[in-house]
């Protein structure tokens, strides 16, 4: 069941997003999608953050995929698609289904290669919904699913 809040502000979605990387286990594929300046990067930062990544995390528009060693052992992937121009051709070229079953994989412009990306998956959609705000969808495509973290209004 698809769930929909609005986040008030940057800061809203930053808390939001590592509230939820504490309530998750790898391996997991989480498919952003939304338009430039949606808060895609933001998610993605704030996710590492809260998994203790302490060096900066940046949008791999031209890496493709930058990888982060996490405390536990296990890996964060942040993979951009918004470059890629046969970008389902190129995404299985690079490997990136292989990544899937790996640890964490965070896909920004996870649309583009939507025919790759596993069943089993969180996906989020972020719009703009004004100033500072914007409207988040969480569709958790997973087959067992535990509960999310309840948003709450700021």
């Amino acid at each position: 069941m698809p769930q929909t809040f609005l986040s008030t502000s940057p800061a809203y979605t930053r808390q939001w997003a590592q509230d939820l990387a504490r309530q998750l286990q790898p391996p997991l594929v989480i498919a952003l999608q939304g338009d430039l300046g949606a808060g895609k990067t933001l998610f993605a930062q704030a996710f590492a953050a809260a998994l203790g990544v302490r060096q900066p995390v940046t949008s791999p528009t031209f890496t493709l995929i930058n990888e982060y060693e996490l405390p536990d052992g296990s890996t964060l992937y942040h993979v951009d698609c918004y470059r890629l121009t046969a970008a389902v051709a190129e995404a299985h070229a690079l490997g990136l289904e292989e990544l899937f079953d790996l640890g964490f994989v965070i896909i920004e412009w996870a649309d583009r290669i939507s025919e790759l990306l596993p069943d089993d998956r969180i996906d989020i959609i972020m719009e703009d919904a004004g100033p500072q705000k914007r409207r988040i969808q969480i569709i958790d495509r997973r087959a067992v699913q535990p509960v999310l973290p309840a948003v709450t209004t700021p």
